[in-house]
């Protein structure tokens, strides 16, 4: 009998929870085949078979376990179950199945004459209609329901009032934790300024189908952003820099977390080095981090050692917000929705695609100088992309000015 224990995670990390069984107890298991995934504060882990043999579980899932504690065992002397598909059995190849056809879609509203009128008059979508006739078929009065009641989940109880308790998961746990520290730990401000997307928005139309075509990789706006805050990291290095006891830590290099909504919570990946990546790298940084992210394959390593944070509230449609530091660092950015809006440019009111743009700093290190410096230097990258290639005007630098 083996028994499968909760394995070092890392060196700050004492327990974990289970967070999901994916074989079942008794079942027959394959060598290095993933029993369940356990997760950390930080991170989600997989545990895999040490041998193939029958599976008796012996946590459940959301218990709470110390490192070495025993999650199952596995009796490898057990003999293999004789009915087991040709595919799970070591050492033979199973036979392809041809999968049946799916099929077809129905592409015809099914409704009497009346719902349909109704329908095609009102604009009303027909998949958030609860059907109660024969068949399936969409009635008058499911109609009138529907517009009765907009936005009720079909075929949902109306005016329930039922509650369910979930137990929070370690990375939740964690999450809270570290966001109160961070509102009661430090002198949190927020400055806001407003940045004219256009310029930016002109240089990805123009080049983003060769970019892609030569780098493989779509040019998206958090290169821009990546890299305008780098080179104002190192013009403004307090910036950069976090407080360690009693002592001020600046770093002369650029490693910025990119907050990234991941299926368990928000999760900061860590781009190592940004001053001396390429746009291109950037971006394919960008999109490996956040593919691990979604599929909790995150590593420690990833997540850890940041300088800097950017947040993009914007995805999700925020025009708005005051974002909290990631600590230890002592500043984040928070991006937003592009929206038009009606500005004046020499005098005349024309609409342009703009964004606010938010830096919530830590008072105790960064003065109000040095942030809106910071943010301004964003700002003025960002309105002059050609800015990005040197940091600095051409012109200016040419006259060492």
């Amino acid at each position: 009998m083996i028994e499968i224990k909760v394995p070092t995670v890392g060196e700050s990390i004492s327990e974990v929870s289970l967070a999901k069984w994916l074989k079942k107890d008794g079942q027959w298991v394959e060598r290095d085949e993933v029993l369940a995934e356990i997760e950390s504060e930080k991170a989600t882990f997989e545990i895999n078979a040490e041998q193939a043999g029958i599976l008796t579980i012996k946590v459940q899932e959301g218990d709470t376990l110390a490192i070495g504690d025993i999650v199952c065992s596995i009796d490898e002397k057990a003999e293999r179950p004789a009915d087991l598909p040709v595919e799970a059995k070591a050492g033979k190849t199973a036979t392809a199945l041809t999968p049946e056809p799916a099929p077809a879609a129905k592409s015809d509203l099914k409704a009497s004459p009346v719902a349909a009128a109704i329908i095609a008059d009102k604009r009303v979508d027909a998949k958030g209609i609860a059907a109660t006739g024969t068949g399936g078929k969409i009635l008058k009065q499911d109609v009138m329901d529907a517009i009765s009641n907009p936005g009720r989940k079909p075929g949902a109880e109306m005016f329930t009032r039922g509650e369910r308790k979930e137990k929070m998961t370690q990375l939740r746990k964690t999450i809270s934790r570290r966001l109160v520290e961070a509102k009661n730990t430090t002198a949190m401000l927020t400055t806001f300024n407003e940045v004219d997307m256009g310029f930016v928005m002109e240089v990805r139309a123009k080049y983003k189908d060769k970019f892609k075509e030569k780098h493989g990789v779509g040019l998206g706006f958090m290169s821009f952003f990546t890299k305008a805050c780098a080179y104002a990291l190192q013009e403004f290095p307090a910036v950069n820099a976090y407080i360690s006891n009693e002592e001020l830590i600046y770093h002369d290099y650029c490693d910025i977390s990119i907050a990234v909504s991941a299926p368990k919570g928000l999760v900061v990946p860590v781009i190592r080095n940004a001053e001396s990546l390429s746009m291109a790298d950037i971006e394919k940084k960008v999109v490996e981090l956040a593919t691990k992210a979604r599929d909790n394959k995150l590593t420690l390593e990833e997540m850890q050692g940041g300088t800097f944070t950017i947040t993009n509230g914007g995805v999700f449609g925020s025009l708005l917000s005051t974002p909290i530091i990631n600590i230890p660092q002592s500043a984040i950015l928070g991006m937003h929705k592009i929206e038009e809006r009606a500005v004046v440019i020499k005098g005349q009111i024309v609409a342009r695609p703009m964004m606010y743009l938010a830096l919530s700093y830590d008072h105790r290190i960064i003065d109000g100088k040095e942030s809106v410096g910071f943010l301004v230097k964003v700002k003025e990258l960002l309105e002059n992309p050609e800015l990005l290639l040197f940091g600095k005007d051409p012109v200016k630098t040419l006259l060492e000015l």
